[in-house]
């Protein structure tokens, strides 16, 4: 125990913790807007790195371990409001919000996160030391501690792009005039044209990367002018008809993707990983191979083990007890649950995306194929997965960028863990706040939060619009993401409606603008000097949109708090 203890000094410290919890809070927040909004949740792990080594900066701290402890509390809790997100407004798009209980979401939300922490710390030294995978989120951490990229001018150009975008974000909402959507009076019929009033939406082309959102973009295009339009025009489908088509093959073309990505990278190494590390942990192992396995929590106190256990079997106990469900589907749950966190982890580490909900998915479809389960059970069991496969991509994300700078593993569980179970409270209080502000109704594509993913769940929980298009998309998923092409970006694009596509699209060409005019700025100069203006003109451009990012999504909770006081 005293070796554990001493592995905490230093890293895990009160001012940390401090720090930590206060953005804990705010971006949990901010992370369930923008995931219901935008029907998509960017990793915030690298804006919390940079909040985080600002605030101790200040405070006289130079250590990069404290700073990556803390900023490891400080984005515990985004991923799981992701799976919240992602998966429960889906019951109130089905008229089953008053079937799930405040208890039950908080119940099967502290489960998951249980369940996430208990699976990372198994698996930890597989996935990050064995394995080496990229976990290119983690990576950009890292680099950014290193790089001490939060000092005088960066934190101005954080807060103030921040306060921009917020104060933006509020004048949309009190001067009327401000349209939601520009060019919005364009009329194709079935297509949503426009662009998105929502600076929060460029932010999000400009950081995801100019080829994924390229193939976002394409499958936008695709479905509405391909699909919609021409097939509308050469008169295969009506309108309508061509909108569940659309719908249908988009989900189609996730799940593919997602099946894929289980077949292909994530089941063999996961399982074969899961089953090293148990058997580490009954002492069957032995040699090298028990080596190459050894989990994260062999080298804990005996006590930490035992807190583990009793964990899981919460876990398994809060699912039986909340859901109503029988033990056994409880205890079948929670064993796939194992499965996905390890899928989970290994899909972050090779492709720095977290399918959470195809994860939920595929758990609820296995229970209600072999269970008679309730449909609000459903997707309180689709919100568990969910959350666990979030929390543990976050985490292992967090165990990348401590493992480049040395961090204590003991110290960032305990900060992730900490993190966490803050986090869920806050991500269930904004999802219900938000329930109680706007209603129902206001959640599902082309309303007021599109909430995409859970959108997904419960069209499959209630039936698929287009039976023969949901199996061409899964198809056609599986082969794209085989064939090594972005099929979870084309999916989506085909799934969100063509003004948010397009929106994301132009702030990818606001990122390639942006490159290109560093570029010239820095013809002539040194390799020394080229080398200085690249990395400040990156660090510029990932400060401002993040700033913008976050300034937008945290007003937006704002305001929904003012709506329920006023309600």
């Amino acid at each position: 125990m005293d070796s554990f203890l001493a592995s905490l000094r230093g890293q895990l410290t009160l001012r940390g913790c401090v720090i930590g919890l206060i953005g804990c809070i705010v971006i949990t927040a901010s992370s369930v807007y923008t995931a219901l909004k935008l029907g998509a949740l960017p990793w915030p792990i690298v804006f919390a790195a940079i909040i985080s080594l600002f605030f101790l900066r200040a405070l006289g701290s130079r250590s990069l371990n404290e700073a990556n402890v803390t900023h490891t509390i400080m984005s515990s809790g985004a991923m799981v409001a992701g799976g919240l997100a992602f998966t429960i407004p889906g019951a109130w798009m089905l008229g089953l919000a008053d079937e799930i209980s405040i208890p039950e979401i908080l119940v099967v939300t502290l489960g998951g996160v249980a369940l996430g922490l208990v699976c990372t710390g198994l698996l930890r030294r597989y996935f990050i030391e064995e394995a080496r995978l990229e976990f290119p989120m983690g990576i950009a951490a890292a680099e950014t501690l290193k790089a001490g990229s939060a000092g005088g001018k960066v934190g101005k150009k954080l807060f103030g792009t921040m306060g921009l975008a917020g104060l933006y974000t509020a004048l949309k909402n009190f001067v009327p005039g401000i349209p939601a959507i520009f060019l919005g009076n364009v009329s194709i019929p079935g297509v949503a044209f426009g662009i998105y009033n929502s600076p929060m939406m460029l932010a999000v082309g400009f950081l995801v990367g100019t080829g994924a959102v390229v193939a976002w973009f394409a499958g936008a295009v695709f479905a509405n002018f391909g699909i919609v339009v021409g097939g509308t025009a050469a008169g295969l489908w009506t309108t309508e008809a061509a909108g569940g088509i659309v719908s249908s093959l988009g989900m189609g073309l996730m799940m593919g993707c997602g099946f894929t990505v289980i077949a292909k990278n994530i089941l063999p190494a996961g399982v074969r990983a899961l089953r090293r590390a148990l058997a580490e942990r009954r002492g069957s192992a032995a040699g090298a191979a028990g080596a190459d396995a050894a989990p994260a929590l062999a080298s804990a106190p005996r006590g930490v083990a035992g807190l583990a256990a009793l964990l899981v079997a919460a876990a398994a106990l809060a699912l039986c007890l909340a859901l109503g469900v029988h033990p056994l589907v409880s205890v079948a749950v929670v064993a796939l649950t194992f499965i996905t966190t390890a899928m989970s982890a290994q899909s972050v580490g090779q492709t720095g995306i977290d399918p959470m909900e195809i994860f939920g998915l595929i758990v609820l479809l296995l229970v209600a194929a072999f269970s008679a389960t309730a449909q609000a059970a459903l997707f309180l069991i689709a919100a568990f997965v969910a959350v666990a496969c979030g929390l543990a991509g976050d985490v292992m994300n967090d165990f990348k960028a401590g493992h480049v700078l040395d961090t204590s593993p003991a110290a960032q569980m305990t900060g992730q863990a900490i993190g966490a179970v803050v986090g869920s409270f806050v991500a269930v209080a904004v999802v219900v706040l938000l329930l109680g502000a706007y209603g129902p109704d206001a959640f599902g594509v082309g309303k007021e939060f599109v909430a995409a993913q859970a959108s997904v769940v419960a069209t499959m929980v209630s039936g698929v619009p287009s039976v023969e298009a949901f199996v061409i998309g899964i198809v056609a998923g599986m082969v794209l993401q085989w064939a090594g092409l972005p099929a979870m970006m084309i999916g989506l694009g085909v799934y969100l409606p063509f003004y948010m596509s397009f929106t994301a699209f132009l702030g990818a060409m606001a990122k390639v603008a942006f490159d290109a005019m560093q570029k010239r700025r820095q013809a002539g100069l040194s390799p020394e000097q080229r080398g200085q203006r690249q990395a400040d003109a990156q660090e510029t451009g990932l400060v401002v949109a993040s700033g913008v990012l976050g300034g937008e999504s945290i007003v937006g909770v704002v305001l929904a708090m003012l709506a329920v006081l006023a309600a």
